[in-house]
């Protein structure tokens, strides 16, 4: 099993798309099924049927350990960092791509306006694209990793943004904005035929309530939304909460004390590149 062990690792360090199962507690402790995303590749020597959870996984956005066929599984969730996707060059999007980047999180910014998405204003954004929401929107890619965030208070702007990131796979949509104005795009939206489900997603006005006045503070609860959110988390304050204050790491089942080979290959390309791969 020592291949499957670096087969994990390889993948762990890849930056692609995956899920790597191990066997913690049942027949079989140790072994490993592999699931690269990106490639389609499928290794080890795990049970095979755990394919049926892949998308579970992806889709929850986060490592877990879950029963399967009445086996302990740790499913370990490998890929890109967060993609902060946002519609509007306004200040809070250089203090949100600032925030991002410290946490390895890669971000766009998309606005119609050339003269105003400059890279004087959004120094700390990866990319820049000027267009309209509808056509840039495609153009950047909204995926599981997506969290989409719409800052423009225009309506011919924030229409376009949301039914488009309602439609997709972003894991989080968030809108900035009063209630009134929440008020006013929900009518546009309804008009324009995005359904209460979708408007649903939308976190509006985005953020936690922590008091925020200025565009660092407001961006500082906007990113603890997302964080709260990709986790599965309410946001509320520790004190209030029941489980553990940091999710377990899980060990090694043949190396008590330890962490997983992968898990410990992830920590290390962290360390190196200075952006996490492990969610």
């Amino acid at each position: 099993m020592s291949d499957e062990r670096e087969e994990a690792a390889a993948l762990a360090l890849s930056g692609r798309r995956g899920v790597v199962f191990t066997v913690l507690e049942g027949p079989g402790i140790g072994r490993k099924r592999i699931f690269d995303l990106d490639t389609g590749h499928v290794g080890g020597s795990g049970p095979a049927g755990l394919v049926a959870v892949v998308e579970d996984v992806r889709a929850a956005g986060r490592s877990t350990t879950i029963e399967f066929e009445g086996v302990r599984v740790l499913a370990e969730l490998f890929g890109p960092p967060v993609h902060l996707v946002i519609v509007g060059a306004y200040d809070i999007a250089e203090e949100l791509c600032f925030l991002g980047a410290r946490l390895g999180w890669r971000s766009t910014v998309v606005d119609a306006r050339e003269t105003f998405l400059t890279r004087e204003r959004v120094p700390s954004a990866d990319r820049l694209v000027v267009g309209w929401p509808q056509d840039a929107l495609p153009q950047v890619g909204l995926d599981t990793d997506a969290a989409v965030l719409v800052l423009s208070h225009d309506l011919r702007f924030d229409v376009p943004a949301l039914a488009g990131a309602t439609a997709s796979t972003a894991f989080y949509v968030g809108a900035l904005g009063s209630r009134r104005t929440q008020e006013r795009r929900a009518e546009r939206l309804d008009e324009a035929g995005v359904d209460a489900a979708a408007q649903a997603r939308i976190h509006g006005p985005c953020g936690l309530d922590v008091g925020g006045a200025s565009p660092a503070e407001t961006a500082v609860s906007i990113v603890a939304e997302i964080l709260a959110v990709r986790a599965g988390r309410g946001g509320g304050p520790l004190r209030s909460a029941t489980g553990p204050v940091h999710p377990a790491a899980e060990e090694d089942p043949r190396r008590p004390g330890q962490t997983s080979p992968a898990r410990r290959a992830a920590a290390t390309a962290a360390s190196r590149l200075g952006s996490p791969s492990l969610r």
